[in-house]
Protein backbone atom coordinates (compact mmCIF):
# COMPACT_ATOMS: atom_id res chain seq x y z
CA UNK A 1 0.00 0.00 0.00
CA UNK A 2 1.84 3.38 -1.43
CA UNK A 3 2.04 6.11 1.78
CA UNK A 4 2.15 9.55 -0.28
CA UNK A 5 2.21 12.58 1.28
CA UNK A 6 1.77 16.40 -0.08
CA UNK A 7 4.87 17.48 1.47
CA UNK A 8 7.64 17.05 -0.72
CA UNK A 9 5.44 17.42 -4.41
CA UNK A 10 6.40 18.72 -7.29
CA UNK A 11 9.83 18.11 -7.01
CA UNK A 12 10.70 20.62 -3.90
CA UNK A 13 14.19 20.47 -1.77
CA UNK A 14 13.68 18.58 1.05
CA UNK A 15 15.00 20.05 4.40
CA UNK A 16 15.39 18.43 7.50
CA UNK A 17 16.11 21.44 9.35
CA UNK A 18 16.55 20.76 13.03
CA UNK A 19 13.39 21.34 15.42
CA UNK A 20 10.95 22.48 12.22
CA UNK A 21 10.94 19.09 10.05
CA UNK A 22 10.28 19.67 6.32
CA UNK A 23 10.67 22.87 4.23
CA UNK A 24 9.64 22.60 0.95
CA UNK A 25 11.96 25.49 0.32
CA UNK A 26 14.74 25.38 -2.09
CA UNK A 27 18.27 26.42 -0.74
CA UNK A 28 19.89 29.05 -3.11
CA UNK A 29 23.07 28.44 -4.57
CA UNK A 30 23.09 24.86 -2.93
CA UNK A 31 25.46 22.59 -4.53
CA UNK A 32 23.35 18.85 -5.38
CA UNK A 33 24.83 15.06 -6.20
CA UNK A 34 22.29 13.69 -8.47
CA UNK A 35 22.99 12.84 -12.00
CA UNK A 36 21.51 14.39 -14.93
CA UNK A 37 19.43 11.30 -16.00
CA UNK A 38 18.07 11.86 -12.47
CA UNK A 39 17.62 15.25 -12.19
CA UNK A 40 15.85 17.32 -10.06
CA UNK A 41 13.71 14.06 -8.15
CA UNK A 42 17.17 12.37 -6.78
CA UNK A 43 17.41 13.38 -2.95
CA UNK A 44 20.90 13.78 -2.19
CA UNK A 45 21.18 12.65 1.53
CA UNK A 46 24.34 14.08 3.53
CA UNK A 47 25.49 14.12 7.12
CA UNK A 48 26.45 17.53 9.12
CA UNK A 49 29.41 15.87 10.59
CA UNK A 50 31.10 16.53 7.34
CA UNK A 51 28.92 18.93 5.04
CA UNK A 52 26.58 22.05 4.84
CA UNK A 53 23.49 22.54 2.60
CA UNK A 54 25.99 25.13 0.83
CA UNK A 55 28.72 21.95 0.36
CA UNK A 56 27.61 18.69 1.21
CA UNK A 57 30.87 17.53 0.44
CA UNK A 58 29.49 13.73 1.11
CA UNK A 59 26.33 11.84 0.70
CA UNK A 60 24.67 9.04 0.55
CA UNK A 61 25.96 6.05 -1.99
CA UNK A 62 25.43 2.70 -2.91
CA UNK A 63 28.76 0.50 -2.51
CA UNK A 64 30.18 0.54 -5.71
CA UNK A 65 26.62 0.70 -7.81
CA UNK A 66 25.57 -2.39 -6.23
CA UNK A 67 21.42 -3.12 -6.73
CA UNK A 68 21.13 -6.16 -4.89
CA UNK A 69 19.67 -6.26 -1.67
CA UNK A 70 22.16 -6.50 0.97
CA UNK A 71 24.48 -4.04 -0.57
CA UNK A 72 25.92 -1.99 1.93
CA UNK A 73 24.99 2.33 2.18
CA UNK A 74 28.13 4.69 2.25
CA UNK A 75 28.98 8.10 2.02
CA UNK A 76 31.01 9.54 -1.17
CA UNK A 77 31.92 12.79 -2.49
CA UNK A 78 29.53 14.38 -4.35
CA UNK A 79 29.44 13.96 -7.92
CA UNK A 80 27.04 14.51 -11.21
CA UNK A 81 28.48 11.91 -12.98
CA UNK A 82 28.49 8.84 -10.19
CA UNK A 83 24.38 6.95 -10.19
CA UNK A 84 25.42 5.51 -7.11
CA UNK A 85 24.58 8.87 -5.41
CA UNK A 86 21.15 8.89 -7.40
CA UNK A 87 18.36 7.93 -4.35
CA UNK A 88 14.33 9.14 -4.76
CA UNK A 89 11.94 9.58 -2.29
CA UNK A 90 10.02 6.21 -2.96
CA UNK A 91 7.63 7.14 -0.13
CA UNK A 92 6.59 10.02 2.46
CA UNK A 93 4.07 10.19 5.16
CA UNK A 94 2.68 10.79 8.52
CA UNK A 95 3.47 7.98 10.65
CA UNK A 96 0.47 7.33 11.34
CA UNK A 97 -0.29 6.72 7.86
CA UNK A 98 2.29 3.66 7.84
CA UNK A 99 0.57 2.42 10.94
CA UNK A 100 -2.82 1.98 8.34
CA UNK A 101 -0.81 0.55 6.06
CA UNK A 102 0.69 -1.98 8.30
CA UNK A 103 4.17 -0.94 7.78
CA UNK A 104 5.34 0.46 11.39
CA UNK A 105 4.50 -1.29 14.66
CA UNK A 106 1.22 -0.39 17.42
CA UNK A 107 4.24 0.76 19.54
CA UNK A 108 5.84 2.64 16.96
CA UNK A 109 2.99 4.41 15.73
CA UNK A 110 1.91 5.35 19.25
CA UNK A 111 5.36 7.16 19.81
CA UNK A 112 5.61 8.92 16.80
CA UNK A 113 2.09 8.70 15.34
CA UNK A 114 -0.28 8.69 17.55
CA UNK A 115 -3.70 9.47 16.90
CA UNK A 116 -6.90 9.79 19.43
CA UNK A 117 -9.11 8.59 16.45
CA UNK A 118 -6.97 5.17 16.44
CA UNK A 119 -5.59 5.07 19.80
CA UNK A 120 -8.57 6.87 22.15
CA UNK A 121 -5.73 8.29 24.00
CA UNK A 122 -2.07 9.72 23.32
CA UNK A 123 0.61 10.62 25.68
CA UNK A 124 1.35 14.54 26.02
CA UNK A 125 -2.17 15.36 23.72
CA UNK A 126 -5.33 16.98 25.03
CA UNK A 127 -8.98 15.90 24.58
CA UNK A 128 -8.89 16.60 21.37
CA UNK A 129 -5.59 15.40 20.40
CA UNK A 130 -3.71 18.36 19.92
CA UNK A 131 0.23 17.83 21.21
CA UNK A 132 1.09 14.57 20.10
CA UNK A 133 3.57 14.27 17.80
CA UNK A 134 2.63 12.76 14.24
CA UNK A 135 5.78 12.66 12.35
CA UNK A 136 6.95 12.54 8.92
CA UNK A 137 8.49 9.03 7.94
CA UNK A 138 10.50 8.60 4.62
CA UNK A 139 11.89 5.41 2.06
CA UNK A 140 15.18 6.50 0.17
CA UNK A 141 14.63 4.11 -2.63
CA UNK A 142 18.18 3.76 -4.70
CA UNK A 143 17.74 5.52 -8.14
CA UNK A 144 20.70 4.84 -10.68
CA UNK A 145 20.46 7.41 -13.42
CA UNK A 146 16.66 7.74 -12.30
CA UNK A 147 15.74 4.31 -12.71
CA UNK A 148 13.73 2.76 -9.75
CA UNK A 149 15.53 -0.30 -7.98
CA UNK A 150 12.89 -1.08 -5.80
CA UNK A 151 15.87 -1.50 -2.83
CA UNK A 152 15.60 1.04 -0.23
CA UNK A 153 18.11 2.35 2.25
CA UNK A 154 17.33 0.46 5.57
CA UNK A 155 18.28 -2.30 7.87
CA UNK A 156 17.85 -6.33 7.59
CA UNK A 157 16.75 -7.04 10.48
CA UNK A 158 14.59 -4.69 13.87
CA UNK A 159 17.22 -1.91 14.47
CA UNK A 160 19.47 -2.23 17.31
CA UNK A 161 22.88 -0.91 17.94
CA UNK A 162 25.13 -1.34 15.31
CA UNK A 163 23.13 -2.65 12.82
CA UNK A 164 24.60 -2.00 9.35
CA UNK A 165 22.72 0.19 6.75
CA UNK A 166 21.97 -1.96 3.64
CA UNK A 167 19.74 -1.52 0.56
CA UNK A 168 16.61 -3.51 1.28
CA UNK A 169 13.33 -4.00 -0.74
CA UNK A 170 11.26 -0.98 -0.21
CA UNK A 171 7.24 -1.09 1.45
CA UNK A 172 7.62 -4.01 3.38
CA UNK A 173 8.19 -2.71 6.66
CA UNK A 174 9.53 -0.19 9.02
CA UNK A 175 12.81 -1.50 8.21
CA UNK A 176 13.21 0.68 5.39
CA UNK A 177 11.55 3.51 6.96
CA UNK A 178 13.25 6.66 8.69
CA UNK A 179 11.12 8.91 10.95
CA UNK A 180 12.25 12.44 11.25
CA UNK A 181 11.06 13.17 15.27
CA UNK A 182 10.67 17.21 15.56
CA UNK A 183 8.14 16.95 18.31
CA UNK A 184 10.44 19.41 20.89
CA UNK A 185 11.30 16.42 22.88
CA UNK A 186 15.48 15.47 23.94
CA UNK A 187 15.73 14.67 20.51
CA UNK A 188 15.60 18.46 19.62
CA UNK A 189 18.54 20.58 18.65
CA UNK A 190 19.30 23.91 17.55
CA UNK A 191 21.84 22.40 15.28
CA UNK A 192 21.08 21.64 11.42
CA UNK A 193 19.63 18.67 10.41
CA UNK A 194 17.42 16.28 12.03
CA UNK A 195 18.27 12.57 13.76
CA UNK A 196 16.91 10.15 11.38
CA UNK A 197 15.12 7.20 13.50
CA UNK A 198 14.54 3.83 12.11
CA UNK A 199 11.06 2.54 11.70
CA UNK A 200 11.51 -0.73 13.12
CA UNK A 201 12.57 1.10 16.26
CA UNK A 202 11.69 -0.70 20.03
CA UNK A 203 13.74 1.53 22.31
CA UNK A 204 11.95 4.48 22.62
CA UNK A 205 13.95 5.81 25.64
CA UNK A 206 16.93 5.82 23.08
CA UNK A 207 15.49 5.42 19.83
CA UNK A 208 18.35 3.80 17.10
CA UNK A 209 19.15 6.60 14.64
CA UNK A 210 21.00 6.91 11.23
CA UNK A 211 24.63 7.17 12.04
CA UNK A 212 27.69 7.44 10.48
CA UNK A 213 31.15 6.17 12.31
CA UNK A 214 32.52 9.12 14.32
CA UNK A 215 36.15 8.57 14.36
CA UNK A 216 36.10 7.72 10.12
CA UNK A 217 36.08 9.45 7.05
CA UNK A 218 34.63 8.82 3.67
CA UNK A 219 37.35 8.12 1.89
CA UNK A 220 38.74 5.73 4.60
CA UNK A 221 39.59 2.09 3.17
CA UNK A 222 37.43 -0.18 3.18
CA UNK A 223 34.21 2.30 3.10
CA UNK A 224 33.11 3.21 6.53
CA UNK A 225 29.49 2.01 6.54
CA UNK A 226 25.81 3.98 7.89
CA UNK A 227 24.88 2.04 10.87
CA UNK A 228 21.91 2.65 13.51
CA UNK A 229 22.94 3.36 17.29
CA UNK A 230 21.34 4.57 19.75
CA UNK A 231 20.24 8.94 19.63
CA UNK A 232 21.86 9.76 23.00
CA UNK A 233 23.23 13.67 22.37
CA UNK A 234 24.92 15.64 25.15
CA UNK A 235 23.78 17.16 28.26
CA UNK A 236 22.77 19.90 26.67
CA UNK A 237 20.42 18.23 24.64
CA UNK A 238 22.43 18.84 21.17
CA UNK A 239 22.73 15.81 19.13
CA UNK A 240 26.32 14.54 17.90
CA UNK A 241 26.63 16.00 14.13
CA UNK A 242 27.27 12.43 12.71
CA UNK A 243 23.67 11.48 13.32
CA UNK A 244 22.39 14.96 12.05
CA UNK A 245 21.09 14.74 8.57
CA UNK A 246 19.39 17.09 5.83
CA UNK A 247 18.65 17.04 1.95
CA UNK A 248 18.99 18.47 -1.35
CA UNK A 249 17.46 17.65 -4.53
CA UNK A 250 19.33 18.34 -8.20
CA UNK A 251 22.46 18.13 -10.31
CA UNK A 252 25.95 18.94 -9.62
CA UNK A 253 27.17 22.15 -11.81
Amino acid sequence: MSVKSKVLAAAATLSLVGGAGVAAAATAGAADAATPSCGHTCIDVFSHQFGTFADPQFVMDSYKQGDVAGTPVILFRTSNADPAEDFTTDQEGLVSEFYAASLVSAAVALQYGCTTAVFGTCDGSDAAGIGQNNDYAYEFMYSPYGVQTGLCVGVAATAVAGEKVTLQPCGVSGKTLWIIDNGGNELATYQPGVPLINGSDTNFSDPYGLTYPSSSYPTDEPRPQLYTTNILGFSDNEISSNQLWSAETGILP
